[in-house]
Formats: structure tokens, C-alpha cells, sequence
């Protein structure tokens, strides 16, 4: 299976290293998804911004609970 399969089949999901900006949560997300990391980002920044969610809260929890992914370089 290649690492750009859709909906990260076979592949769990992790935090980006490659993608990472803070702690690489929506990189993870677009790398599990197969879609752009600004995609990723700017939806959780729209979504994040309703009321009903805390988007920083929603994002230190996904920072706490989904594992870092080690098999990826970190960007130079």
C-alpha cells in the first residue's frame, strides 16, 4: 500500500512531522486524509471559530492523544 492512499486506509493516524507548523495535528489529519495541510488548517480555523467549539481546546487534546509519527523526516 502506497502512503498517499485515501482516508488513510492501513495507515493510523499520526502528527506530521513533515507538515508540522505546532505540533503537526492538522498536517497528521491531512496526510491521513490525503489532502493539503492548508485545507486541513483552514477548515479547523473556520470550524474551531464556531462558538460551540473551542478550537484550541479540541487541538491540544488531538496534540495529547494521537501519537507523533517517527517514520517521517522532520522538515529542515
Amino acid at each position: 500500500m502506497t502512503e498517499s492512499s485515501p482516508r488513510g486506509e492501513g495507515r493510523p493516524l499520526r502528527r506530521s512531522r513533515r507538515h508540522r507548523i505546532v505540533a503537526g495535528v492538522c498536517g497528521g489529519i491531512a496526510e491521513w486524509l490525503g489532502w493539503s495541510p492548508l485545507l486541513v488548517r483552514v477548515l479547523f480555523v473556520v470550524v474551531g471559530a464556531l462558538p460551540f467549539l473551542s478550537g484550541i481546546l479540541v487541538y491540544l487534546v488531538l496534540w495529547l492523544v494521537v501519537p507523533a509519527d517517527d517514520r517521517t523526516p522532520a522538515r529542515a
